[in-house]
């Protein structure tokens, strides 16, 4: 035999070897709840001696590839009872677990692995999850369980004061949030002007909220991203379950229609405090109602599909003369297919309309207005082995804006009909995203989201003298709308504008020993759309705008840093977070800018700039009787909007004041202090107590300097921007839960949740005012509060 044949040969057993050795299967399948079917949602499927593991996803589904071999895999979740079992792979398995609920076990057990690790050595960051149970626990308002008002309790989330819509998260504002049911855009999270939000707690699986490192798969909003999941329905046995409270009352109902195979959910609530406002001679009215559904439909192993809705709508009405009415309604149609073991993949067809309308009978005509769109979605997971995770897909959102139609409802009003201009965009993205294991120590994610604006053509257009919608009067230093020399009609199959963003994302995650980290994020978002406002808190009247030829699209560059820490196998844990947000093009309105019914918002816009940074702090206690957890932000939220500077040959002066001179004022929401603590306390099978407590800086806001008198009127006149405060805001609530003992001959579970918040009956100022004294002739301060101490009576049932 030469010597080139035993080299060849030599290499051959090599090789043989080498692929030997490196034989790996992939252990995959989906995790649901024993006692429904209903798949779980980032369970933790773990093999303490490879120090490794893997999380199911947003349908309950898993893979890990590993070598060869026996492992112990621990499979757990929060408020379940761990699996354990030992595993052969001698090749690729599908296997499923059922996860029972702790109250179901017949004894104890006893953790003696830190399952939670996995959490410290993944590269996300700057992500807060709430459990259903928790937002219940959680006193509100009235006794009405809230999600939104439970994500105030967490650092980095604010709003503007009680009974006020919307949330702010890291000094951003709220139409920088995106909020997601069941993958369908939200527009408003609020019902009744804020006292209670859309989203129904009985009909909840699953509540996510991306501050920073947010994955290159969301996008179209520069602040964070709230992704909520509807559960499926239960399709082992029919189930109902709700809850009669003080001034709202909910039902749900959910079992199969082919058990274990085909499963319905129907969910709805209702307020009727203003029923009873007639006995005291009020004519007002303030009511709410929504609507839950889901079906599922597992055609096999590798092929499910879900239909789900929301419907809710709001009413306000004053003596019958003014009436509001608003609200949200999204559909979605998913399927889910598992091309492997290893490529799972969803596909979404997904409408979101948010409409919201006035009648004014005193004037003599209606207002509707609102905002579609319609999304179609892709997004593929490649679980390629267990330390490569790629991820991809792509979306098309089109959109429809309606600013506004006027109606007449009176003949004699003298009103015209008129339909302000409606206008078109269509926003397409791609995007890939990579989480990688390098090492045992280091873990990465990286991706890239590529997105383009197309704001299409419209009925009508305005064009201004030196392309200029805005006029800087240089003698009075003021700002005047300018006026259109002109109009086009470019029709909706032009183009008014495109834009395209490189947005891309990085993360990692450096572990010392499996229960401390520290982790680094860079964040690029870009948005599209802009939410025209002139309050603090968003309103139902408030109009949506797409960027376009005077309105650039909000870019931010958000840098995280922060620590990490398991604390006594899992007992407590300790969160850090650092971070610095930059967003260009954030606009600001000029002084006495009209936003409503106005056909041409550029010319009551200027571009500006934003930033924010703080420190968030939040230490957990997981386990034993008493849980909770504090939270502390230090954080500054500032806006710029410069003057801009001009030529002397196209009329404008070079001496624009802007907004404040050009200085950085401080945002309607930028909070120095927020502290938030909240506790619960299981006193025994029985009895149950939770409390929370906030403290806040004030808000911003703005006092008058003086006063003057002009042709026998007085004036008053203001300082800078927001530069005052309204007092500090700090409240206490709490509650109690009495679950009575159960007779084992019924099927019936039913509580008791007795609260009262602002315990301590702190009158918040919502706003202050001022106004002339009749007898002194002196000015005074009147302090306006939306809520003193409020108890709260609830009884929630299931069977």
């Amino acid at each position: 035999m030469s010597k080139r044949q035993i080299l060849l040969s030599f290499l051959l057993i090599l090789e043989c070897f080498f692929l030997h050795a490196q034989q790996k299967y992939t252990l995959s399948g989906t995790i649901s709840e024993a006692s429904s079917n209903e798949t779980l949602i980032g369970v933790t499927i773990a093999f303490p001696s490879l120090k490794t593991g893997v999380t199911t996803n947003e349908y309950g589904f898993y893979s890990i590839t590993l070598p060869e071999g026996s492992y112990n895999v621990v499979v757990s979740y929060l408020g379940f009872q761990d699996i354990r079992e030992t595993i052969t792979l001698n090749s690729s398995i599908k296997k499923d677990f059922n996860l029972l609920e702790k109250a179901e076990q017949l004894e104890e057990v006893v953790v003696t692995d830190d399952s939670e690790r996995i959490d410290i050595r993944r590269p996300q960051m700057s992500v807060n999850t709430l459990a259903v149970q928790t937002i219940k626990q959680i006193p509100v308002v009235l006794g009405e369980a809230d999600v939104i008002k439970s994500l105030l309790l967490l650092p980095g989330v604010t709003n503007a004061g009680e009974a006020s819509s919307g949330f702010n998260v890291r000094g951003g504002a709220a139409d920088q949030n995106l909020i997601l049911l069941d993958e369908a855009t939200i527009f408003n999270s609020s019902h009744l002007f804020g006292f209670f939000s859309v989203f129904n707690p009985d009909a909840i699986k699953d509540v996510k909220l991306f501050k920073g490192g947010i994955p290159a798969r969301y996008g179209g909003r520069v602040s964070s991203v709230l992704e909520i999941f509807q559960k499926e329905g239960n399709s082992k046995e029919l189930k109902v379950n709700g809850g009669i409270g003080a001034v709202a009352s909910r039902l749900l109902v959910e079992g199969p229609i082919t058990k274990d195979k085909t499963a319905f959910l129907v969910g709805g609530r209702a307020s009727y405090a203003h029923l009873f406002l007639p006995l005291f001679d009020v004519d007002n009215k303030a009511y709410f109602f929504d609507l839950n559904t889901k079906i599922n439909h597992k055609i096999n192993d590798r092929n499910n599909i879900f239909l789900s809705g929301y419907f809710g709508r709001d009413l306000f009405s004053i003596s019958d003369s003014f009436v509001n009415t608003y609200g949200n309604a999204v559909g979605n149609f998913r399927w889910n297919h598992l091309f492997s073991d290893k490529l799972f993949s969803n596909l979404s067809v997904i409408y979101s309309d948010y409409s919201y309308g006035l009648e004014l009978d005193f004037v003599g005509f209606e207002w509707d207005s609102g905002i579609q769109n319609f999304n179609l979605k892709y997004d593929l997971k490649h679980y390629i082995n267990d330390s490569f995770q790629l991820n991809y897909g792509l979306n098309n959102i089109y959109y429809v804006f309606n600013p506004g139609k006027i109606i007449p409802n009176r003949p004699d009003s003298g009103i015209v009909e008129d339909q302000l201009t409606k206008k078109y965009a269509n926003e397409t993205a791609a995007y890939v995203d990579v989480e990688q294991k390098v090492t045992e120590r280091l873990s990465i994610n990286y991706g890239l989201r590529v997105s383009h604006f197309n704001r299409l053509g419209q009925d009508e257009f305005f064009v201004y003298e030196n392309d200029d919608p805005v006029f800087f009067d240089p003698f009075l230093l003021i700002y005047r709308e300018g006026t259109p020399i002109d109009t086009i009609n470019p029709g909706r199959g032009g183009s008014l504008e495109k834009f395209t963003n490189l947005e891309p994302r990085f993360s990692l995650s450096y572990n010392f020993n499996g229960k401390r980290s520290i982790k680094a994020s860079y964040t690029r978002l870009a948005q599209y759309l802009h939410l025209l406002s002139n309050t603090n808190s968003p309103t139902p009247l408030d109009v949506w705008t797409p960027s376009g030829p005077f309105i650039e699209p909000q870019l931010l560059d958000q840098y995280a840093v922060g620590y990490f820490q398991n604390i006594n196998e899992g007992e407590f844990s300790l969160e850090t977070e650092v971070f610095y947000k930059d967003i260009d093009n954030r606009i600001d309105y000029i002084d006495g800018a009209d936003l409503i019914a106005n056909n041409a918002i550029e010319q009551v816009i200027l571009n500006g700039e934003a930033r924010a940074y703080g420190l968030e702090f939040l230490l957990r206690k997981n386990e034993g009787r008493l849980k909770g957890w504090l939270a502390y932000t230090l954080s500054k939220s500032e806006q710029r909007t410069p003057g801009r500077v001009s030529s002397a040959d196209d009329g404008r002066s070079n001496r624009e004041t802007g907004i404040n001179f050009g200085e950085w004022y401080n945002t309607p929401y930028d909070k120095t202090h927020d502290i938030a603590v909240f506790g619960s306390y299981d006193l025994n099978e029985k009895w149950n107590f939770n409390a929370n407590f906030v403290f806040q800086t004030g808000q911003p806001t703005n006092y008058p300097l003086g006063q003057f008198e002009f042709q026998g009127l007085t004036v008053p006149f203001f300082g800078l921007r927001n530069e005052e405060r309204l007092p500090d805001f700090h409240r206490l609530d709490i509650s109690a839960t009495l679950k009575p003992k159960r007779n084992s001959r019924k099927k019936v579970k039913s509580e008791w949740v007795f609260s009262i918040y602002n315990a301590y009956n702190r009158k918040n100022a919502a706003s202050i005012n001022f106004r002339e004294d009749e007898d002194t002739g002196r000015n005074q301060a009147l302090r306006t509060s939306i809520f003193g101490i409020i108890p709260a009576v609830t009884y929630n049932f299931k069977f």
